[in-house]
């Protein structure tokens, strides 16, 4: 036997493993005539990861939901799912599901036919496709529902065997197309939490389009804004709201005060853009103490656990949030703000 190798014969080679793309989209466009739906799209997916696709109607967000499904295909540009092409591949050759906004339920069949539908086109066998169906409806909470007809549930558990019905096939990808769009507030909120703690469970990679911020932002590992066909920003919920790049993220996730560059010269002396978050602002009545921001409470909306104020700051109008509380300033009042240095975010560009 030869002799043991020392410490110094010994080379250890560490090497960092780079995540999986699930989805990418490389230099994605479509068009419809003149109509850019999409242009110069560059994407990437990580495997496992929740990815939220988040903006206005007709920003792209759906369309590129449909390129990765294969329901449209691009007009240039490449679309690879787990590193293989997929230009051309019909979306029952893909390793995806989807799920709509409109459930799509068969009415005529009960929930567990429902669910086993998608199985029985493949040919699975009866007992293997009713194992299945019944695992994922368990999944889901609907482990009792089996033999009801769709027309017999709630928006909420329709939404429900929808999501049963596309994890069934065991898709690598599961497709999100503004699914909880048609349930009231308290029952999509349910659904949001049920929906990422199914992900989890899953480990499947989930890719969700929603024009809703707070779903977006509550939900996703990471989100992609779109604007008129362009990706303009992608990072986490916290990187998106705290640091947009843009007037329009600043403007359109969550609230904020998009600042001018002639008021933010007034206050900081650099003439650019910024925005300022309602919940950064300190709001106490003039006279109170000492501050340049001085300006008159317009309107006062009372939120439940707090209170929006708009304040005209001559000519500039600032919204503020505080907690709910007796005393807090009237329509009329003459206000002073404060806020930290840093809750004041420059912007990159105009748009």
């Amino acid at each position: 036997m030869g002799p043991c190798p020392g410490r110094d014969d010994i080379q250890f080679r560490l090497t960092a493993v780079a995540p999986s793309s699930a989805v990418s989209l490389q230099s994605v466009s479509r068009h419809f005539g003149a109509v850019r739906a999409l242009d110069q799209i560059d994407l990437e997916v990580v495997e496992g990861e929740f990815f939220a696709m988040l903006g206005p109607s007709g920003s792209g967000k759906t369309t590129c939901l449909r390129l990765i499904a294969g329901f449209e295909q691009p007009t240039s540009g490449h679309v690879r799912i787990f590193g293989e092409a997929v230009e051309g591949v019909p979306p029952y050759r893909r390793n995806v599901n989807t799920v709509f906004q409109d459930y799509a339920l068969f009415p005529h069949l009960n929930v567990r036919e429902n669910v086993e539908f998608s199985l029985m086109l493949r040919k699975v066998d009866k007992p293997t496709r009713r194992r299945e169906a019944e695992a994922a409806l368990a999944m889901v909470k609907l482990a009792d529902y089996g033999d009801r007809r769709p027309g017999q549930l709630s928006g909420g558990q329709r939404q429900r065997v929808a999501l049963a019905r596309a994890i069934v096939n065991k898709p690598k990808v599961l497709l999100l197309d503004e699914p909880l769009g048609a349930l009231d507030l308290k029952l999509r909120e349910q659904m949001q939490e049920e929906l990422k703690a199914l992900q989890r469970t899953l480990g499947i990679t989930f890719v969700f389009v929603t024009h809703d911020q707070g779903e977006a932002l509550s939900m996703a590992d990471r989100v992609a804004v779109f604007n008129h066909g362009r990706l303009v920003q992608v990072g986490t919920p916290e990187e998106i709201y705290r640091r947009p790049n843009s007037r329009f993220v600043a403007d359109f996730v969550g609230s904020s005060n998009v600042l001018g560059p002639d008021f933010v010269n007034g206050v900081t002396g650099e003439r650019r853009w910024a925005s300022l978050r309602p919940e950064a602002i300190h709001v106490i009545r003039a006279g109170e103490g000492i501050s340049r921001l001085t300006g008159t409470v317009v309107a006062r909306s009372f939120l439940g656990a707090t209170i929006r104020l708009a304040i005209d700051m001559s000519g500039t109008m600032i919204h503020a949030v505080l907690p709910s509380a007796d005393g807090a300033p009237s329509e009329g009042d003459r206000v002073t703000l404060g806020f930290p240095k840093d809750a004041l975010h420059y912007l990159d560009d105009e748009t």
